[in-house]
């Protein structure tokens, strides 16, 4: 299987314990995250043709993983805090 990119890890590197923990802890987060990859592994699978889609879709998917990674980002920056 290739490697899929924009996985959180790779996006918060310096966050991957907490991510795990928040994972765990906090369900909220948990769905966030989970919707993040099934967004992501959709946007990986038209990328790569494996399930082509419309450039509208493709788009809306991207919109769709930068908002959810936005919300990430916040949890995790006031998690840290």
């Amino acid at each position: 299987m290739s490697h899929t990119p924009h996985e959180l890890a790779e996006e918060f590197p310096d966050a991957t314990e907490t991510i795990h923990e928040l994972k765990l802890s906090d369900a909220h987060f948990a769905k966030l995250a989970e919707e993040y990859h099934t967004v992501n592994r959709a946007i990986h699978r038209a990328e790569t043709l494996v399930e082509p889609t419309s450039e509208e879709h493709e788009q809306e998917l991207r919109r769709e993983r930068m908002r959810l990674k936005d919300e990430i980002a916040r949890i995790l920056r006031d998690h840290a805090a």
